[in-house]
């Protein structure tokens, strides 16, 4: 059973008790009056000693109790008060790495690539590739059959013979031309002598000098003609030789070492000169993938600079690489710029079309402040933060954003390294109030 505590007026009154027996006591040690038993009694010594240790005991109750009475109610005070506080999970303000990871999507592509289009109308008589297959630098691929390109080549041939002939032609009329204006010449001129001597009439020698000079008129004619039919000769061996061209073009070669990605025809296809695509040829040893580097980071990217390849279908694989070249413009539809990474590929494990992450080391001299992703709010006057003071009291601060990598947010301004940010804040917490704080085990740590 519990103990009933005794009252202070309860012992108030055993003190005064107590007193009273003292006060008697003394009486009877006073002069002049004689006990009626000088020595104290066993009874009395006990009786006295009791008295002594309950008037300690009341003095130490008399005092305590009240103190302890006081520090309960203290104490239930400051738990009631801190259990009415809101609880709220804080978040630390860290600093960013001096080395930034930039990942972005990019497509892989090979190094060069060519379509192979038709020279030769025709048809296809025989296929020696086939997709996926690895050429040599001149190795057949196929064998176009082009009888019309043969009888075009026949008939550029028999037209050449013509001209030839028809260069002969000219010049045997040349020579004679020639003999007859040698003829004219000296005809002329014995007739000019004879004029001199008065022999004949300058009439008849006008007209042997104009005989003299229609042959040479008609020699130059001839030289003239002569020019004509090599020129026509000329150009019927340059179309000879073209129409030989296309003809060796019915013999469909590799341009280049590679591996054949596309294979649009099969034998006895129907193929159309410079319309038809016959195959697509890649070279795989060096891939390139082209990314859009947003306008933020774009002053990071440098011409060399290492960068690595993941593929979600090769996890644990990296393929090391360097940005090979950039477009020096931005994209004013996106704001990003075009830069190009090679990487090599000795053992063609990277395939043409295949989807990859880039990701690019970019250095930082000043790296900017990580935040938690769900310690934002956005409102009407833009980004914050609420940040807890030392004497848990909450401070809301705008900040100026960074880069935002999902869960965490990059901030340029407004915080400081160290703070405390609350995480996911509600309605409750207001500018000023107190709260408790909860340290989040997903606190801010640096994004390297």
């Amino acid at each position: 059973m519990n103990e009933t505590r005794p009252t202070e007026q309860d012992l108030r009154a055993e003190v005064e008790e107590l007193r009273r027996q003292l006060a008697e006591q003394r009486k009877l040690h006073q002069p002049g009056i004689a006990p009626a038993n000088s020595s104290p009694t066993p009874a009395k010594l006990v009786a006295l000693g009791v008295l002594t240790i309950v008037l300690i005991v009341a003095g130490f109750l008399a005092g305590y109790l009240p103190r302890q009475r006081r520090e309960q109610v203290l104490a239930a005070e400051v738990k009631a008060d801190a259990e009415s506080l809101p609880v709220v999970t804080v978040a630390r303000v860290t600093r960013s790495a001096t080395r930034s990871e930039l990942v972005l999507p990019g497509s892989i592509q090979p190094l060069t690539e060519a379509p192979v289009l038709a020279r030769a109308s025709g048809y296809v008589r025989k296929r020696y590739a086939d997709i996926g297959d690895r050429v040599k630098d001149g190795q057949l691929l196929a064998e176009i059959e082009a009888p019309e390109l043969d009888q075009q080549i026949r008939q550029a041939e028999a037209t050449l013979q013509q001209a030839e002939s028809s260069v002969q032609q000219a010049e045997a009329a040349l020579e004679q031309g020639r003999s007859n204006e040698d003829l004219a010449r000296i005809t002329a001129g014995r007739w000019s002598n004879l004029v001199k001597r008065g022999a004949v009439s300058k009439q008849e020698n006008d007209v042997y000098q104009a005989q003299y000079a229609a042959q040479r008129a008609s020699v130059q004619a001839l030289e003239k003609a002569v020019a004509a039919a090599r020129s026509n000769v000329g150009a019927v061996e340059a179309n000879v030789a073209r129409l030989n061209d296309l003809k060796g073009y019915q013999a469909v070669r590799a341009p280049f070492a590679g591996v054949i990605t596309v294979r649009n025809v099969d034998v006895g296809a129907l193929i159309n000169e410079g319309s038809t695509l016959l195959f697509r040829i890649a070279q795989t040893g060096q891939m390139r993938t082209f990314i859009n580097v947003p306008q933020a980071d774009a002053g990071a990217v440098r011409v060399g600079q290492p960068a690595s390849l993941e593929i979600a279908e090769l996890s644990g694989r990296k393929f090391n690489g360097r940005v090979a070249r950039t477009s020096n413009a931005f994209d004013p539809a996106s704001r990003t710029l075009l830069t190009e990474v090679e990487v090599p590929n000795p053992d063609g494990t990277l395939l043409p079309g295949m989807y990859t992450q880039v990701d690019l080391q970019v250095p930082r001299k000043n790296p900017p402040l990580l935040i938690p992703g769900d310690t934002l709010m956005v409102r009407a006057d833009g980004p914050q933060v609420a940040v807890l003071d030392s004497s848990g009291r909450v401070h809301f601060n705008h900040i100026q954003l960074g880069r935002d990598y999902g869960n965490h947010l990059e901030v340029l301004s407004g915080l400081e390294d160290g703070q405390q940010l609350v995480v996911n804040p509600s309605d409750v917490v207001q500018e000023g109030i107190r709260v408790k704080a909860v340290q989040s085990e997903g606190s801010a740590r640096n994004h390297t």
